[in-house]
C-alpha cells in the first residue's frame, strides 16, 4: 500500500489545508500538458467523475419494471456514494453527506427523513465517547495505563508472549469503551515508543539478535492493531459496525426487543475473548522464539519502562475526574437494561433514555467540572475537541440513511426476490455464509461501508427463507469487523501500516488464521449463546 493512503488518513484527524493543486515548476512550457494530466489524476476528478456517471447509465438502462423507479434511483445513488467511498474520491465526511441532497433529488426520500437518519441515540453514543476519548487522551490515561500493564507483564528477564500479552490485552480493554480508530491511534504511539528502543534499518540488519528484534517489533505492530478491532467488537462502542447494526435492528424491525448495550456485550465479549486468544496464540507462534527474550534483554527491561512511568508523575486531579466519569458511564450503560425479571435502571424513565442519552449526559460533565488547576478551565473545552472524528459520524448517519432508503425504495424487496432461491438452506449453513461474504467485502473497504451495504441485503434475506433476520445480520456485522489481511480494509490497519514495521505479506500471514478462527466461533456461539442472548428462538 503506498505510504500516502496513510498520511491521507492522518490529514483526515487533523485540520490540516493542502493546496487545491500540486505545486510545479512553470520553466518548461512542454511539460504542462504532463503536468495537467498529472494534476487531473492526483486531485481525482476522475474518480469524482465516476459516481455521478455510475449512477446516470444505471437510471438510464437498469429496469426493476412499471412502478419501481425509486428502487432503479436508489441503486444509481447508492453507486456514487460506494464509488465515492471507495476511490476517496472526496473525504470520507463529505461522500457521506451525499445521501442528504441525492435521496430528495432522486425522489427516493424527504430531506427531512434523511436528515432524520444523522442524528440519533446511537449518533449520540459515538459522538459522546469520541469526546471521552479525547479526554483520555489529553491527560495522558492511556499512557499512563499502558506503561503501568506493560511493566507488569514485561517480567525480568523478558518474557515477550507476556509482554505481548500486556500490550494487546491494554489495548483490547481501551477499545471496549472508546471507538477503535481513536484507541489506535492513542496506542500506537505506546507501542512503537517501546520499539524505538531497538535498533533498527542498516545498523539491525546482520545479527541473529537483530532478526528477532524485527519479528518482535512486527508482533506489538500486529496485535496492536488487531486487538483494537477484536476489543471494538465487544461492545457498541468499540465499532460503527456494531452501532450500524443497532440502528438497522431498529429500522428494519422497530416492534421487535432492540439490542441494548448490555446484550450486546453479553454475545460480542466472549466471541472477542476467543478471537484474543487467537491472537495472541497466532502472534506468539509465529513472531516468538526461544531467543526472542535474550535478544530484547539488551533492550528492555522493567526498570525502563518504570522510569517512564515516574516520569508522569502522580495521578492528578482531572484524571481522576476522567476515570471517574468513565467509570460512571460504563456503570450506566451495563445497568440500564439486564434482564425481563430484572429491567434495569431504564424503566424508571419508562424507556425512554437511551444509551446515547447518558453518554452525552456524563460527557457534559467534562465540561462542568474544573481540572483542578485554578482559573476556572474546566476538564475539557471546546477547542480540545477540534479532532473529533466527524467523518466517522456522519458515515453512520449515512448508513442509517441508507438503510431508510433501501426500505422506502423498494429496494429490498427486489434484492430479497433475487435470493429467494436460498429458501430450504440450512440456517447453520448460511450464518456462516454471510459472515464469510462479509468478510471478503470488509477487506476492499470500511467496517463500517462493509456493513452499512450487506445488513439491508441480510435482513430481507432472513425474512424471504423465513429464518431469524439476526441470524444473518450479526454475522453479517461481525465478519465486516474481520478485517485483517489488508491495509485498506479498516483505519486501525493503516495506522498499523504506516508505522514502516509490517508488510502486507505479515498481515495476510497472521490475518488468515485469526479469521477462520472469528468464523469457526461465530458458527458455534451464535446459535448458542446468541440464540438465548437475542431471544432468536422467538418468531417475528
Amino acid at each position: 500500500m503506498d505510504p500516502r493512503c496513510s498520511q491521507q488518513w492522518e490529514s483526515s484527524m487533523e485540520d490540516v489545508s493542502t493546496p487545491l493543486l500540486p505545486l510545479r515548476d512553470d520553466g518548461r512550457a512542454d511539460g504542462r500538458s504532463c503536468s495537467a494530466l498529472s494534476s487531473l489524476l492526483a486531485n481525482k476528478y476522475l474518480a469524482i467523475a465516476a459516481g455521478p456517471l455510475a449512477s446516470a447509465l444505471i437510471c438510464a438502462f437498469v429496469d426493476f419494471g412499471h412502478g419501481r423507479g425509486a428502487a432503479r434511483n436508489m441503486l444509481g445513488a447508492l453507486a456514487w456514494v460506494f464509488i465515492w467511498w471507495l476511490t476517496d474520491a472526496v473525504p470520507l465526511g463529505v461522500a457521506s453527506m451525499a445521501p442528504l441532497f441525492l435521496f430528495p433529488a432522486f425522489g427516493i426520500s424527504s430531506s427531512d427523513a434523511v436528515a432524520k437518519a444523522y442524528m440519533d441515540d446511537v449518533i449520540s453514543l459515538v459522538l459522546g465517547s469520541f469526546i471521552l476519548a479525547l479526554a483520555i487522551e489529553h491527560y495522558n490515561i492511556h499512557r499512563r495505563l499502558a506503561l503501568n500493564i506493560t511493566s507488569l507483564f514485561c517480567g525480568d528477564p523478558v518474557r515477550p508472549p507476556l509482554l505481548l500479552l500486556g500490550i494487546c490485552g491494554t489495548t483490547m480493554f481501551i477499545s471496549m469503551w472508546i471507538h477503535n480508530t481513536p484507541c489506535t491511534v492513542m496506542m500506537m504511539p505506546v507501542a512503537t515508543g517501546i520499539l524505538q528502543r531497538f535498533p533498527r534499518g542498516q545498523a539491525a540488519s546482520s545479527s541473529a539478535d537483530a532478526h528477532e528484534v524485527r519479528r518482535f517489533s512486527k508482533a506489538v505492530v500486529l496485535g496492536v492493531m488487531y486487538a483494537s478491532t477484536i476489543g471494538g467488537m465487544s461492545t457498541l462502542t468499540g465499532t460503527g459496525a456494531n452501532i450500524i447494526l443497532v440502528g438497522m435492528w431498529s429500522t428494519y424491525f422497530p416492534e421487535q426487543r432492540p439490542i441494548t448495550f448490555s446484550s450486546w456485550m453479553s454475545f460480542g465479549f466472549p466471541v472477542a475473548l476467543v478471537l484474543f486468544a487467537a491472537l495472541w496464540v497466532t502472534l506468539c507462534l509465529m513472531y516468538c522464539s526461544s531467543n526472542t527474550g535474550r535478544a530484547l534483554s539488551a533492550y528492555l527491561d522493567r526498570t525502563h519502562l518504570r522510569r517512564e512511568l515516574s516520569l508522569l508523575g502522580p495521578m492528578a486531579f482531572a484524571e481522576k475526574m476522567v476515570l471517574a466519569i468513565f467509570g460512571g458511564l460504563i456503570v450506566l450503560w451495563m445497568t440500564r437494561s439486564l434482564t425481563n425479571d430484572i429491567p434495569g435502571w431504564g424503566v424508571l424513565f419508562h424507556g425512554k433514555v437511551g444509551d446515547g442519552t447518558v453518554t452525552i449526559m456524563m460527557t457534559t460533565l467534562l465540561f462542568i467540572i474544573p481540572n483542578g488547576k485554578g482559573g476556572g478551565e474546566k476538564l475539557m473545552d471546546w477547542g480540545k475537541c477540534r479532532k473529533l472524528q466527524w467523518n466517522i459520524i456522519l458515515l453512520l448517519g449515512a448508513g442509517f440513511a441508507i438503510a431508510e432508503g433501501f426500505k422506502a425504495s423498494g429496494l429490498t424487496d427486489i434484492l430479497s426476490e433475487g435470493l429467494g432461491f436460498l429458501r430450504g438452506a440450512p440456517p447453520l449453513v448460511i450464518a456462516p455464509v454471510a459472515c464469510v461474504f462479509s468478510a471478503a467485502i470488509t477487506e476492499f473497504t470500511s467496517d463500517d461501508a462493509a456493513t452499512t451495504l450487506v445488513l439491508p441485503l441480510l435482513a430481507e434475506l432472513g425474512k424471504t427463507i423465513g429464518v431469524h433476520p439476526l441470524l444473518l445480520m450479526v454475522p453479517g456485522t461481525v465478519g465486516a469487523q474481520l478485517s485483517y489481511l489488508l491495509p485498506t480494509a479498516s483505519p486501525p490497519n493503516v495506522v498499523g501500516f504506516g508505522t514502516g514495521y509490517i508488510t502486507i505479506k505479515d498481515m495476510v500471514l497472521t490475518g488468515i488464521p485469526i479469521k477462520v478462527v472469528g468464523v469457526a466461533t461465530l458458527a458455534v456461539l451464535l446459535p448458542t449463546l446468541g440464540s438465548v442472548v437475542f431471544g432468536m428462538d422467538q418468531k417475528l
